[in-house]
């Protein structure tokens, strides 16, 4: 399978899901319709489906264009009224194939950033992959709007139980960013140096950096890495207090890049 992603706005992915030598696309997320329209025509492609995360207009703004533009392809959404046009609504545990692909998708709830959002995850695969949205970002994560931080701690959990090599296709080009406050977090963590390197090499070409791995995350993003000694130490000192559980370290984490960082 290829997946590629159309850049949007200032710093929005839109991931497009295709076989080799089939004609039809699924895309996740089109806050824009004008990149997508002008992606499947130069690849003489068509549109098969759209998968939305959650409501924000970033992720939905291009729906109805792209309805009007192809009337057959299917919005597959979460439960919710803010984003109009799905023609079929999903929930925690549904598992579909899409046309023109060759695998199962799953969703997972993972609310939080919003009260709704969810993920889609590449099962039946040598190499899963999951649609995340804003839940989890590279180095970091969405966030909290209409959901809660327990919401969103509870999600990230979830994901970090993943197969590690999971990779996480985010819809946003964050990562310097990012990994400016997670090493205001952990200044000594190695993996967070090399993963700057990389990330500036790929900027500097013009290339994402992302989808990154859940095994890179796990040893890179302060939001999971809740549990060790550092990044309670260093939640704690921006708190001012002692943090009981995992839980309480990541909302002053979130707390703490919102107000001094973000």
């Amino acid at each position: 399978m290829h997946i590629e992603p159309i850049p949007a706005f200032a710093d929005n992915y839109i991931w497009v899901l295709h076989q080799p030598q089939d004609s039809r696309v699924v895309v996740v997320d089109p806050g824009d319709a004008r990149p997508v329209l002008d992606f499947l025509a130069v690849r003489r492609l068509e549109l098969a489906a759209i998968l939305i995360t959650h409501h924000h207009r970033d992720h939905i703004g291009g729906v109805a264009a792209l309805q009007s533009a192809w009337p057959r392809a299917e919005v597959l959404a979460p439960e919710d009224p803010r984003i109009p046009g799905a023609t079929r609504r999903l929930g925690e545990g549904e598992r579909f194939r899409l046309p023109g692909l060759e695998f199962d998708l799953q969703v997972l709830a993972v609310p939080g950033h919003t009260s709704s959002h969810i993920a889609y995850l590449r099962v039946d695969a040598d190499q899963p992959a999951l649609f995340c949205g804003d839940t989890l970002f590279s180095v970091g994560c969405g966030r909290v709007f209409d959901g809660t931080p327990e919401q969103l701690a509870a999600s990230l959990r979830r994901i970090a139980a993943l197969a590690p090599e999971t990779l996480c296709y985010c819809a946003h080009e964050y990562t310097l960013e990012n990994l400016g406050f997670a090493r205001w977090v952990e200044p000594e963590n190695p993996a967070l140096a090399e993963r700057a390197t990389e990330a500036e090499r790929l900027r500097a070409a013009q290339q994402p950096t992302v989808p990154s791995s859940l095994a890179v995350e796990l040893k890179t993003n302060p939001f999971l890495r809740v549990d060790q000694p550092g990044v309670i130490a260093a939640a704690e000192r921006a708190a001012g207090h002692q943090l009981n559980g995992p839980t309480e370290v990541f909302a002053a984490l979130r707390r703490w890049k919102d107000e001094d960082y973000d």
